[in-house]
């Protein structure tokens, strides 16, 4: 019986042919695609700087765990084994969970749950129990982490029927774009390999990577946004672009308006 370590011991093979061009990494494209993940982290921290000297903890977490869920997904995707392919699912899992915990608005807490702390605790068994059922049938976590984003997308949409501003919009818009060409690519490659393998082009879950971590570029200033509104209402959250608002292709982030003074 091979170790959960062996390489090509996970229950889940993608479409990339194996050790094609590395004798060490079993899905090379694959691989080195996660290098996304470590260009992302640092990217919401410098751009959202300002958020993060009033509220840091939540950004810091989070920017953390997503750089863990590179490091994880190459892990797996180098070595195919059983710990891998766990590390990277529940990495994905737990950074969800602490996003949910800290980013949640408390407008949609459950009537059982009355204060942030309890939340907490919800959120932690929750995520606990989801942790020990994901050994019973790993083939399908990744199917179940999927499904979360249209929870996300259900509560996007509630907090656009709320908010006016424009860019905020068109924010989400891009976000929900870069998620359809990520989950399109996702499903591609676990469903059409055959097609991909027969024109030799067996590389859309590498493109997951790259185009899931643009929509959380996109996703995370939004949800600090909508933080900030619930909050720090001392604070007016304003959406920018980096560079700037005359490049076609922008990265976004949130700056925070000077509370209003007191006469």
């Amino acid at each position: 019986m091979p170790s959960i370590f062996s390489y090509q011991s996970a229950e889940v093979d993608w479409c990339e042919n194996n050790f094609e061009r590395s004798a060490v990494i079993a899905e090379y494209y694959n691989t080195i695609s996660n290098v996304s993940f470590f260009v992302l982290s640092p990217a919401l921290l410098y751009l959202n700087r300002q958020y993060c000297q009033k509220k840091a903890l939540p950004l810091y977490f989070v920017s953390g765990l997503l750089l863990l869920v590179g490091v994880f997904s190459m892990y797996f995707h180098m070595t195919l084994s059983y710990v891998g392919q766990l590390l990277d699912e529940l990495s994905i899992l737990w950074t969800l969970a602490v996003a949910y915990s800290f980013w949640y608005p408390q407008a949609y807490f459950p009537k059982c749950i009355k204060t942030r702390r309890h939340f907490f605790w919800l959120t932690g068994i929750t995520t606990v129990i989801s942790t020990l059922m994901s050994f019973i049938k790993p083939t399908l976590n990744a199917y179940a982490l999927n499904c979360i984003a249209f929870h996300l997308l259900y509560m996007t949409w509630k907090e656009l029927k709320k908010c006016n501003d424009k860019r905020v919009h068109r924010m989400a818009a891009v976000m929900v774009m870069w998620w359809v060409l990520a989950i399109t690519s996702w499903i591609s490659d676990r469903w059409l390999c055959w097609l991909w393998q027969a024109i030799n082009f067996p590389y859309f879950h590498s493109f997951w990577h790259v185009l899931i971590a643009m929509s959380l570029l996109y996703c995370c200033p939004l949800v600090i946004y909508f933080d900030v509104s619930y909050e720090m209402p001392s604070f007016k959250p304003k959406l920018e672009y980096w560079p700037s608002d005359s490049w076609p292709v922008v990265v976004p982030y949130v700056t925070l308006e000077e509370p209003h003074k007191q006469c």
